[in-house]
Parts: C-alpha cells; structure tokens; sequence
C-alpha cells in the first residue's frame, strides 16, 4: 500500500503525484513499464476520442476524455522527468511562453483586428522563433504523422501563401482531370509502384480542391463514410427481408437494391 491521501476533489497537483506514484517502486507495474515509444499510439486515440466528445456536443464526455488525454501529456512528461529532461512547470513555463511570443497584438504594441491578420502574425512569429528561412522549410516542419489529408492541406496551404497556387478553383478541377488521366494509364501500364504514385497525386489534387471550395478534406472524407454506411446498413437489411444472399447476388442485383436505398434517402 502507498502512502496516499484521500480527498474529495483532486487538483493538478495531485494529479501528477497520482501519476508519479504508479511509476514508482511499488506502484503499477504497467505504468512503470512504459515508454515514449509504447503508449504513443494512446496519445493519438485519447485525442480523436476528445474530439468524438466534441462532435456529439456531449459535456461530461469531453470532461472526462480531455482528462484521458491530459494523463496522456503527464505521462509523457514524467518520463522525462525521471530522466532529468524537463518536468511539467517546463512544460507549461514553455507554452505560456510561446503564447506571449505569439499574441504581441494582446501583449505588445502591435495592431491585429481581425482573425486574418492574427493568423499571418502568427505564422511570421513561428517562422521566425523557429528559424525557418524558408517557404520550404516551414512545408518540412509539417509532421509526416499528420493524418495524409490534414498534411496536405497544410503543405498546400503554406504554397498558396507565397503566390504558388491557382487562381481559381476551375484551375484545380482541369488538375483533377490530368491526374485522373494519368492514373488511368499507370493503371494500363501495370506498374504498381506507377499507380500508387499517380493515385496519391489525384488525392492531392482532390485536397487542392477542398481548399477553394474552403472544405475541409478530413470531414468531407468522414461524412461521405457515414454515409455510406448507413446506405449500406440499409441494402444489407432490404437483403436480409428478400432472402438476398449478399455474397453469391450479382452486382447488378447489389446495385438495384443500391439505388432504391439512394431513393429512399432522397425522398
């Protein structure tokens, strides 16, 4: 048994300590056993599952995931700590910092009235803290672990702020058929590596697009999935009420069954 306090209501504190403890001797041997490496994957779902909270617009779920994904921030902190890194003031001593840095509009003497202007000040700031001289260089700084479509999009993004993008969205669409031509003859060519190449550049045009019609690609791809799922939820069941083995029914018989859930919806 730790030597541990009882309360009614825990602070950040104690929080950490809480943390601490598990990673001691005598804590948990899971906690203990952990690295940067092995629960890093956690990090990733504790924060889609914040952002789950956030979509269903549910408030005692997002307390409690921005929880998980805050003991996800500690965890990892400790480790360092337990190295002699850094520890948790480090942590928040740095961000503070940074939004001081960032916000001279709200700290300093500099003008910014609108969101526009707050946005190009702070992509200057990061440039320059960062001790990026380049357009480049700041495309590079763009984790490759982003999400593919997110990672696009702010690649793209940093382009069309110095001048390298199309005028107008018709611009992208002509682009969206070249690289659709072009992935139809790496495709009669045969050549895997040909056709992957090919099929990543048509998402990449396709997320060009998304810009100028200000969507964003990640949510686009979502809802069309909902979708698709719940009109395939909906075939499966019309199957089911017609004694329609889905696995052995043609195509053709799939596709009418397809279309009259699609006119059902439209209806």
């Amino acid at each position: 048994m730790v030597d541990f306090e009882y309360k009614s209501r825990y602070n950040i504190d104690d929080f950490i300590g809480i943390m601490k403890l598990l990673r001691a001797p005598g804590g948990c041997p899971w906690d203990a056993k952990q690295t940067h490496e092995s629960i890093k994957k956690n990090l990733i779902e504790e924060t889609y599952e914040v952002i789950e909270a956030i979509n269903k617009e549910d408030t005692a779920l997002l307390c409690e995931e921005l929880g998980d994904l805050l003991m996800q921030v500690v965890f990892h902190t400790i480790m360092e700590e337990e190295k002699g890194s850094f520890d948790f003031d480090d942590v928040t001593d740095g961000v503070s910092k940074k939004l001081i840095i960032r916000h001279p509009h709200v700290f300093g003497d500099v003008e910014a009235d609108t969101v526009d202007k707050v946005l190009s000040n702070w992509d200057e700031i990061k440039r320059k803290t960062k001790g990026q001289k380049s357009t480049a260089e700041s495309m590079l700084s763009v984790p490759r672990e982003l999400p593919a479509l997110m990672r696009a999009a702010k690649v793209q993004k940093k382009a069309a702020d110095v001048g390298f993008d199309w005028d107008c969205a018709d611009g992208a669409l002509e682009k969206l058929d070249e690289e659709s031509a072009e992935l139809r003859q790496a495709v009669k060519n045969g050549s895997q590596e040909e056709i992957s190449e090919e099929f990543g550049d048509l998402l990449f045009s396709m997320v060009n697009i998304s810009r100028f019609l200000k969507l964003d690609p990640e949510e686009s791809l979502t809802a069309s999935t909902d979708k698709f799922l719940d009109r395939f939820s909906k075939v499966e069941s019309l199957a089911n009420e017609r004694g329609i083995n889905m696995k052995t029914a043609s195509l053709e018989e799939l596709d009418a069954l397809w279309d009259e859930v699609k006119k059902q919806n439209r209806m």
